[in-house]
């Protein structure tokens, strides 16, 4: 019999962002892959076994932990990424071929959406692909860390008919795209914002959003940039570590027109 791997989306750190679709998925589940990024972020399992012990009930299942390889802060970023995956992706077939066994069905539990800034898809299609294994997998979409932050500020994610940008901090550039009046920042290790050159800007930031950890600032980029940047380096240091977004929205003539 084939394994099984399901890849599910868990939301952005709230339980109660699963959606049914995922707890269905739960309830098929014998083993819960676990990646330990280090003490620091000891919090993020600690969500996922309250999420199992929640929505998977009194079947039996297991969890299995495996160190996850860190990325190389040096050098070329794209390499880098590129290495760090090749060894990402050894540690996932080592732990399907020991820990899984026929007819069992494996998850890994993604924060967000395991589309948006995630390689767990990638990995898991280029070990089916190998050929390696007997293995079907799906991925079982989630709330993403986009959706709960504008949620959290009650507001659009885009302006009536217009397009958005998703883009890492360091791909932020000095002015918004042409057609583009929202841009949503992701893994901004920098403080990207502080070099977008543009005037009658709003910023909508989030950090550890959907937790109890959870920091919500908005306003003027001009106004509260400063705030953001205090604020977002005293979570780090008292955590150590961040989980950060945000929305940077220029007003639009609907806008301008409607008030």
């Amino acid at each position: 019999m084939p394994k099984t791997i399901k890849i599910i989306g868990i939301g952005a750190g709230d339980p109660d962002h699963l959606t049914i679709q995922a707890v269905k998925a739960l309830s098929q589940v014998d083993v819960v892959f676990l990646m330990d990024k280090g003490p620091a972020k000891e919090k993020l399992n600690a969500l996922r076994k309250k999420i199992c012990a929640r929505h998977m009930g009194e079947r039996a299942y297991r969890f299995v932990d495996a160190a996850n390889p860190e990325r190389e802060r040096e050098g070329d970023y794209l390499a880098a990424v590129a290495d760090l995956n090749a060894r990402k992706q050894a540690v996932f077939e080592r732990l399907i071929a020991a820990e899984l066994r026929d007819g069992e069905c494996g998850a890994f539990l993604v924060w967000g959406d395991p589309s948006l800034y995630d390689s767990t898809i990638r990995l898991v299609e280029a070990i089916a692909a190998s050929g390696r294994h007997d293995l079907d997998w799906d991925v079982i979409p989630g709330i993403t860390s986009v959706q709960a932050l504008t949620a959290r500020h009650r507001t659009t994610l885009n302006a009536i008919g217009r397009a958005v940008t998703i883009t890492p901090g360091r791909r932020l550039a000095e002015r918004f795209p042409d057609g583009v009046d929202s841009v949503v920042v992701m893994l901004d290790a920098e403080n990207a914002f502080r070099r977008l050159r543009e005037d009658d800007v709003d910023i909508y930031w989030g950090a550890y959003v959907g937790t109890p950890d959870e920091i919500l600032i908005a306003g003027k980029l001009d106004d509260v940039a400063g705030e953001i940047e205090r604020v977002r380096a005293e979570a780090r240091a008292a955590h150590g570590w961040i989980m950060d977004s945000y929305l940077l929205r220029r007003p639009t003539v609907a806008d301008k027109t409607s008030d």
